[in-house]
């Protein structure tokens, strides 16, 4: 923990200085990014509980995937909620609350001795898993301005990733010892997550317990152009899903331990981390947002129809390299793009209805990856999700062009507004 607070705190070392290149973001996006990042050291909980479920209650994969289908259908209301109650009582107090209560959800799950009452807690953590999101995404939108937002998402996921080395391994040495401990890990962590936020991030507005005025005309529902984004975030998440959700069973399907996952995630987070001078080369910083969302896509496919032909950890880790540079360079982009969308004030719910699209997979990803696994095999799985990311890359650069369009023309009505009043 000192380790990340030092890197929040010296914006001019090591790989802080290579990742806040341009404007000083404010400091308390950098506490942000490291109480994200503690908490991320035990959350790796999650991509296990369909095993934990299999096999301490002899559940099959169908029923596993039931529970899971349960958990996101919680989180499509906990992320709505999330973006009100950070317009009510503001973020600081959203996040403790959403923290505080994932840690009580974890540790009934881990406490559980029946499938009924592990099932009522997965429930518990579905409703308040996204609660502090949206908040900690618009305090991010809000506090740097718009050029910086894509670099400021970019560090959030780095910090995240370095500390998902930590968690994976974490989760591949207590995955050998007992599930169980892996949701007490991830309780811990959310509490000291809450703690390190509750006591250095700014105190909440005095008028939070009322949404401002003009947060009655925001309308992110009706904005075509979010449904659209929402459309194709859906397909990403419930991409993404599969390989948090589906692949220590599909390792399994394959006669491999379930907990060597934990080491193909700490392979994807070391990617992340080691990959991020590739972010300060010519081609890469010169590389339109259409031009980066392709790229990205076409990487993610690569990777995920490599999984399709592995048979041995080995045969997973390059294919898991290569998805992972994917990530790279497709990090931040569709927040900023959600960002620039978002009216004034309008920001938290606008990341709150974007954010469904984890809800919506959440539902969908371990119904359709238990449901490929048992009846098409693991390599059907894998070229499936390899073919939706190339229809991602095939998309969402028009996408990207049609927000660019929209904040030029925004820009436009606003210059002649201000034109006219001289």
């Amino acid at each position: 923990m000192a380790v990340i607070m030092q890197f929040a705190g010296n914006e001019r070392g090591g790989w802080v200085r290579l990742l806040s290149v341009g404007e000083p973001l404010p400091r308390a996006v950098w506490w942000l990014i490291a109480a994200r990042a503690v908490n991320r050291l035990g959350a790796f909980s999650l991509p296990f509980l369909t095993v934990l479920i299999a096999a301490q209650y002899a559940a099959s994969a169908a029923v596993a995937g039931l529970v899971s289908a349960a958990f996101g259908l919680a989180t499509v209301p906990s992320r709505l909620v999330g973006g009100r109650l950070s317009d009510r009582l503001g973020p600081r107090r959203t996040i403790v609350v959403g923290l505080a209560g994932c840690a009580v959800a974890q540790l009934g799950i881990a406490a559980a001795n029946t499938l009924v009452v592990t099932v009522i807690f997965v429930v518990l953590l579905g409703l308040v898993f996204e609660l502090y999101e949206p908040p900690s995404q618009a305090l991010i939108a809000d506090a740097v301005t718009a050029p910086a937002r894509v670099r400021a998402y970019s560090l959030l996921n780095a910090a995240l990733a370095a500390a998902g080395m930590g968690a994976g391994l974490i989760a591949a040495s207590l995955g050998r010892w007992d599930l169980r401990w892996l949701f007490v890990a991830d309780a811990v962590t959310c509490l000291i997550c809450a703690l390190v936020v509750q006591r250095v991030l700014p105190g909440d507005p005095p008028r939070a317990g009322r949404a401002p005025r003009q947060t009655h005309h925001v309308a992110p529902w009706r904005d075509s152009t979010l449904m659209a984004l929402l459309v194709s975030g859906t397909l990403f998440a419930l991409v993404y899903l599969q390989i948090m959700i589906t692949l220590p069973l599909s390792m399994a399907h394959r006669g491999l331990r379930p907990a060597d996952a934990g080491l193909l995630f700490t392979t994807s987070a070391l990617t992340i981390v080691l990959g991020q001078p590739l972010l300060r080369f010519k081609p890469l910083v010169t590389l339109s947002t259409p031009a980066a969302f392709a790229t990205g896509y076409t990487l993610l496919a690569l990777g995920l129809a490599g999984y399709g032909a592995a048979h041995s950890l080995s045969g997973y880790s390059a294919p898991t390299a290569v998805w992972s540079l994917g990530d790279l360079v497709l990090m931040g982009r569709v927040y900023a793009l959600v960002a620039d969308l978002a009216p004034a004030h309008g920001t938290g719910r606008y990341m709150a209805v974007y954010g469904t699209s984890w809800g919506i997979a959440g539902i969908l990803a371990p119904l359709a990856g238990t449901q490929l696994l048992q009846y098409t095999g693991a390599a059907m799985l894998w070229l499936s999700m390899s073919g939706a990311c190339l229809t991602l890359a095939l998309t969402q650069p028009f996408l990207a062009r049609a927000v660019a369009a929209r904040a030029s023309l925004q820009a436009a009505r606003a210059s002649t507004v201000v034109n006219a009043e001289k």
